[in-house]
């Protein structure tokens, strides 16, 4: 059995910002799948697929900072070794659209993933992530950055990672082997013209309560 944890935060007024690209992917992943996903249990919506190991996709329901909370739930529940579950994640420290797979690792200062190894005891598990930029380095520019939807040339950008990392993340599923998965999608993809458009983008000033 394979777990894989969309992160993000619930809420309209949330959707499609880049601190939500974890349940881009999910969403995405259910779609491919032909599976939705149903009520909220055990703090997060899942989606289940079998063909034939099962697939448990999952958005959890307590805002990015408590996102342990439903993964050790559902690890716990189904007894699902933090080999099998795999975390999709943003990533201020990439250009926008990079993608990134780990095998494992630190929280780096994600608070999501600091609520995930809590819950886990571990930092053993996979890591599936999308650079969504860095804005100017205080706390009120990244909070205003990380809830700023994607728009022009970012907004193109990020939906082919979007479709690239559902790719990486079937295969993963399918294989399980965390290391071929890194070999074919860990390159690097943006441009002198995207990084110079990263520069200059002025993110918009917003309040976060997670």
């Amino acid at each position: 059995m394979k777990l894989i944890v969309g992160l993000g935060n619930i809420g309209r007024e949330y959707a499609n910002t880049r601190h939500n690209i974890g349940f881009m992917v999910a969403d995405e992943l259910a779609r491919r799948y032909g599976v939705a996903f149903g009520k909220e249990e055990r703090n997060a919506y899942c989606a289940e697929y079998r063909a034939p190991e099962k697939i448990l996709i999952i958005k959890p329901t307590t805002y990015m900072n408590l996102s342990g909370v439903a993964v050790g739930a559902y690890a716990n529940f189904y007894h699902i070794a933090p080999d099998d579950i795999a975390v999709i994640q943003d990533d201020m420290d990439m250009p926008v659209g990079q993608l990134r797979i780990r095998r494992k690792g630190s929280a780096g200062g994600h608070n999501g993933l600091k609520s995930i190894i809590e819950h886990l005891g571990t930092s053993d598990f996979a890591r599936f992530k999308i650079g969504i930029g860095h804005p100017a380095r205080n706390n009120q520019a990244v909070i205003s950055h990380v809830l700023h939807q994607f728009q022009g040339e970012d907004k193109k950008t990020i939906e082919q990672a979007v479709q690239e990392m559902a790719d990486a993340l079937q295969e993963w599923a399918k294989t399980g082997d965390i290391e071929q998965v890194m070999q074919a999608y860990n390159k690097k993809k943006h441009s002198k013209e995207q990084d110079e458009q990263n520069a200059k983008s002025v993110p918009l000033t917003t309040q976060i309560n997670s």
